[in-house]
């Protein structure tokens, strides 16, 4: 009896000891779509759990820089493997012309783009290379600028953790 206490104690402080990110700051790269074609990343925990996130995304259609606050945990089914979710804002510059992203069949003047995201994803961090990857939803809704919502924006990351 004492010896299976023992081991279901031993247990619950191992899984309860377990952090939800293995790393401090990560810096990378982001490749997705329908946004950006190629863009930046960088990450920082400012706890176990809370990290805020900077992402520089461009196309050929403009460039926006978003700032996310995100929430990280554990998946519970292997070391490393990690969900968040988050929200945060992005600014960006829009040239004139279609933006088929947002509206296919209307001309707008461009400029200037004010909005909100939401990012909901999951990441890798390896224990033998300082490398981390991630998969991610980025859904926005511009309210000011250029009208418009994207709940299709994904992306892959790849950065380097330090």
């Amino acid at each position: 009896m004492k010896k299976s206490v023992i081991i279901v104690l031993f247990v619950l402080f191992s899984v309860l000891s377990l952090n939800a990110q293995d790393y401090k700051t990560s810096l990378g790269l982001r490749a997705g779509l329908p946004f950006s074609i190629s863009g930046a990343t960088i990450r920082h925990f400012l706890n176990k759990t809370d990290a805020v996130e900077g992402i520089v995304a461009s196309n050929f259609d403009g460039i926006i820089a978003t700032g996310l606050f995100e929430n990280e945990h554990w998946t519970g089914f292997y070391p490393g493997l990690n969900w968040y979710w988050g929200l945060g804002a992005h600014v960006g510059l829009w040239r004139s012309g279609v933006n088929r992203y947002i509206n296919s069949s209307q001309n707008y003047s461009g400029g200037f783009v004010i909005g909100i995201d939401g990012i909901l994803g999951v990441e890798y961090t390896f224990d033998e290379i300082p490398l981390n990857l991630s998969v991610d939803v980025l859904p926005n809704v511009n309210l000011f600028g250029v009208p418009g919502w994207n709940l299709v924006n994904g992306a892959i990351s790849i950065r380097y953790v330090f």
